[in-house]
């Protein structure tokens, strides 16, 4: 039933404290929160090994992805490996990755981090944020990903 509610896909991504080096994961749980002050939220799995290494940085960066970048989520939610071998980022003003071609980003400071079942649940407040790329973004709807459709105005 949920998988039939099409979801934007996000990367949320860090330089890791301990190491210097950058980390991340993919996520379709993202969301808007509040306006006033800026919050958004994301679900992030108990059984994750890259958000313990993410959530040690004193912020965490949201790229918004581009239908393009199915394999740019492939690869950040694969299991373990360098994540960001090969790929292309920038630094955000917050010192994290911004991935290239992504279609926005966030810096945002972690707020709270509540358990929901298998998963937390993390709100967190936007620092800063900027757009880059162009075009559609990254859906994932059914258990596949795709691109977003414009609807042609009726006449």
């Amino acid at each position: 039933m949920l998988g039939r509610f099409a979801t934007g896909v996000v990367a949320i991504t860090a330089v890791d404290p301990a190491d210097g080096r950058p980390s991340g994961l993919a996520a379709n749980s993202f969301t808007s929160v509040s306006l006033d002050p800026p919050l958004v939220a994301f679900c992030v799995a108990h059984s994750s090994s890259s958000w313990p290494r993410v959530r040690g940085a004193k912020a965490v960066t949201v790229n918004v992805l581009a239908e393009d970048q199915q394999a740019v989520c492939a690869r950040l939610a694969a299991k373990g490996g360098d994540k960001f071998a090969g790929l292309a980022w920038t630094g955000s003003p917050g010192g994290n990755p911004v991935i290239d071609g992504a279609l926005a980003w966030m810096d945002c400071a972690v707020e709270a981090e509540h358990p929901a079942g298998d998963h937390v649940i993390v709100v967190a407040r936007v620092l800063r944020l900027g757009t880059q790329g162009e075009g559609g973004p990254l859906v994932f709807f059914r258990g596949r990903y795709g691109g977003f459709a414009e609807a042609v105005p009726s006449l």
